[in-house]
């Protein structure tokens, strides 16, 4: 993971006479899926995920023909929902949602010219903004259920990191580009810091739109022999 993000730092710092940069921003709709591990001797189980909007601010750098970098700081909420029958029929269920600053740091690689198909991937980091539990009928459940991250005493682990990748088509209209994106992001993360579950993570699923306005485009000047 630290080579990779290593290696993608050089890339946005080599900048070189033929770049093209492009700045904008993006909205769309993001769903999630979790999966958790009660403890050791237990199977994973999975859980509903949340689907929310979304939305960032885009930086895009092409430093090579038909390759080149893309950073995202993007606002992703996440969460999951958690349900069981009672013995009397009574559907109980557990809902908490996470709320995400997340940076993803992606190569991205595309062919044609005003028209584009491209590809994207590399690692992500994120910061936990807020954890909200907004409901809660489990409690002491076999297996357990997942726990509450939205408690003053829950102290959840604010790193996120893990990895993404996606495809996606782009339009160029002189210094503009309108692009639509699908992206697949699996996290590592594992926000529970007081050892009440042995494990949790989940994945999303991001549907995107962007507009990126053009603010650099230098190439090299080629002389006669």
């Amino acid at each position: 993971m630290n080579r990779i993000i290593l290696a993608l730092v050089l890339v946005i710092s080599s900048f070189s006479l033929n770049a093209q940069t492009s700045i904008g921003i993006k909205g769309g709709y993001t769903t999630s899926s979790f999966s958790y591990i009660p403890a050791l001797n237990i199977r994973s189980i999975s859980v509903d995920g949340l689907s929310a909007p979304t939305f960032a601010f885009v930086f895009e750098h092409f430093n090579a023909k038909n390759a080149g970098i893309e950073l995202n700081v993007q606002y992703l909420s996440t969460g999951y929902n958690q349900s069981i029958t009672d013995t009397e029929g009574a559907i109980l269920s557990n809902e908490t949602q996470l709320d995400y600053l997340k940076i993803p740091m992606m190569a991205s690689f595309f062919i044609g010219r005003s028209g584009r198909f491209q590809i994207k991937f590399g690692p992500h980091l994120g910061y936990l903004l807020s954890a909200n539990d907004i409901q809660r009928d489990i409690i002491d459940s076999s297996p357990p259920e997942i726990p509450t991250y939205g408690g003053a005493d829950d102290n959840p682990k604010k790193l996120m990191y893990g990895l993404s990748a996606g495809a996606g088509i782009s339009k160029l209209f002189g210094k503009s580009t309108i692009a639509g994106e699908v992206r697949f992001g699996y996290d590592f993360t594992n926000p529970e810091s007081q050892e009440r579950i042995f494990d949790l993570n989940f994945t999303t699923l991001e549907f995107t739109l962007a507009y990126l306005f053009q603010i650099k485009d230098a190439k090299v000047k080629v002389t006669p022999k």
